[in-house]
């Protein structure tokens, strides 16, 4: 075997380590647990019957498979596993790529700031796609299934995920919406949220926040946009009152247009904004609402 992706789900994230993996090495296989997932353009995909998220049980399946490269989408579990796996192997392991030709890789630091290439020095490799830098290539062709029974240690399954409790988003998650709407310290409360969530629901999108608001206690973590919250890919990000700190800026890469809203023209985020608003957003916002419904005749 040469090339092995993890797909947690047939997701964009998923599909993106599928290409970044396809053109490092035109061969690849993939590896799911619990459920086959619907990928393409795999030439086998090995099903594991391993119950829930267990980190070290699914590092452990992919230990022995034996692959010389191992690649997955740098998610919170990507980049889990991969850890596991590569003390498993004897590996080395090199997080958030954007980059990859033989033993050199490209890859993000500081959130994405900084660009840093680096060779790999072991006899396997693995590595984890920096979300949202690799553009989606669909390939024909269903994989052949293998399902089976990973050798696994008492360990190897003592930290699992036992339980999700899932909060209400409206049927929307940050990760998928068209538009997201984020507010930060600048919006002043967590009652100051409210315009902001009149103004994605206009738009069909979602509620997001920066650290500092869900540190203050006004927005669950859930609702967080940056590099320890939700990596997002929008059509279109609305950040309100949100200064553009790198960790932020990670989370909100992949937007595809950026209209920031804020009273300080010198934050760091106008910089970074395709369409930028000086003002007070608890005036602005809702001139835009207002404004929207307007034209769209809605009462």
């Amino acid at each position: 075997m040469s090339v092995l992706v993890l797909v947690e789900d047939a997701d964009d994230l998923a599909l993106q380590a599928l290409t970044f993996a396809r053109a490092y090495d035109g061969e690849v296989d993939a590896v799911a647990f619990g459920e086959a997932p619907a990928v393409s353009g795999v030439r086998k995909l090995y099903v594991a019957e391993v119950d829930g998220y267990a980190p070290q049980a699914w590092a452990r399946t992919i230990a022995g498979l034996n692959p010389t490269t191992v690649i997955a989408a740098g998610t919170d579990r990507g980049n889990e596993v991969l850890a596991h796996a590569a003390v498993m192997l004897d590996g080395v392991f090199a997080a958030n790529v954007v980059r990859a030709g033989g033993d050199v890789v490209t890859r993000q630091r500081w959130g994405g700031s900084l660009l840093e290439e680096a060779r790999l020095h072991g006899d396997v490799k693995l590595m984890t796609v920096a979300p949202h830098t690799v553009a989606i290539e669909e390939v024909a062709g269903e994989p052949a299934v293998e399902a089976f029974t990973p050798d696994l240690e008492d360990a190897d399954l003592i930290a699992g995920v036992v339980e999700r409790v899932e909060t209400s988003t409206g049927g929307l998650s940050l990760a998928e919406a068209p538009v997201v709407v984020s507010g930060g310290r600048g919006v002043g409360s967590a009652e100051g949220f409210a315009p902001l969530e009149e103004l994605a629901d206009l738009l069909g999108g979602a509620v997001g926040c920066s650290r500092a608001v869900t540190s203050a206690g006004w927005r669950p973590h859930t609702d967080q946009v940056g590099q320890t919250g939700t990596k997002i890919s929008p059509e279109l990000y609305i950040p309100c009152g949100i200064s553009g700190a790198t960790q932020h800026m990670a989370g909100c890469k992949g937007a595809k247009k950026l209209l920031a809203i804020n009273s300080d023209p010198e934050a760091p985020i106008m910089a970074s904004a395709d369409y930028a608003v000086v003002g007070d957003v608890a005036e602005i916002v809702p001139a835009i609402t207002a404004e929207l419904r307007r034209v769209q005749g809605a009462p």
